[in-house]
């Protein structure tokens, strides 16, 4: 025959049991179930890939990126991707979907400022000092992103209109998809040079001169958590990290302005 205390035992026992699994259930809940998901602009993989590792290692939070031209990231967001971040490579593109309350209007911030350059290819033989000299004969193709959907793309074509060059150097253009396949034409060999971002400019393969900024608009990079995440905390933890101090370091040291030093 069990006695008392056998009984209280067992009850101990099995009510230890139930909070225990309460509270893995409560702590389940609690935590990310999936990594956070961020569409960002591919002038900022080498950034943004560090800076993930950085804000993982201080948080315990995963982060995905996908990578790819702007426009091609916000037409994704307005066809419901599951993004949870929209990194892009200028404001207009965010103010695209924030017009559309596609993105967190309270969210809505530039988190860095980039800046054009002339790329060229080490092993072309050619040498160009500033943008005008795209324009010579001896150049025969030069890269930029596409400007209907690139950020960088447009600033490019901006600069070679603003230093009357354009009319000279449009027959010579190969489009890349984003700013990333534009560089990787100059890599290659496939141009001898292009227009492209600081930000991923430093490959062994290339040399390049800054590109005057008067020539083209200001990349003010924007950024917004997308009004459809169902992981609006982790986001807006993660774009915090990026304006505050270790994000804007790692982003200093791929070549961007902090927002509004340029």
């Amino acid at each position: 025959m069990q006695t008392p205390l056998h009984i209280l035992a067992i009850f101990g026992v099995l009510a230890l049991t139930w909070l225990t699994a309460c509270n893995a259930q409560i702590g389940a809940g609690s935590a990310s179930s999936n990594p956070l998901l961020v569409a960002a602009a591919a002038s900022v993989e080498p950034a943004f890939t560090e800076l993930g590792a950085a804000y993982t290692a201080q948080t315990g939070n995963a982060v995905d990126f996908v990578f790819g031209s702007s426009g091609n990231l916000a037409t994704q967001i307005e066809n419901g991707a599951p993004f949870d971040v929209f990194a892009s490579a200028d404001e207009g593109f965010v103010d695209r979907l924030a017009d559309n309350d596609l993105v967190l209007h309270d969210t809505v911030a530039v988190y860095a400022n980039g800046r054009l350059v002339l790329a060229v290819n080490r092993e072309s033989g050619i040498t160009l000092d500033s943008i005008a000299d795209l324009a010579d004969v001896s150049v025969q193709r030069v890269a930029i992103a596409n400007p209907e959907l690139a950020p960088y793309g447009a600033a490019a074509r901006e600069a070679l209109q603003q230093a009357g060059i354009w009319q000279e150097v449009e027959s010579k253009i190969v489009q890349g998809a984003n700013v990333r396949q534009a560089l990787q034409y100059v890599q290659t060999g496939d141009a001898a040079a292009g227009l492209v971002a600081l930000s991923i400019v430093d490959v062994p393969e290339v040399r390049y001169t800054l590109v005057n900024e008067d020539l083209y608009t200001p990349l003010q990079q924007a950024m917004a958590i997308v009004a459809a995440t169902d992981q609006e905390r982790d986001a807006r933890e993660f774009t915090d990290f990026v304006l505050g101090p270790v994000g804007q370091s790692i982003l200093a040291k791929h070549g961007f302005a902090a927002p509004g030093a340029l």
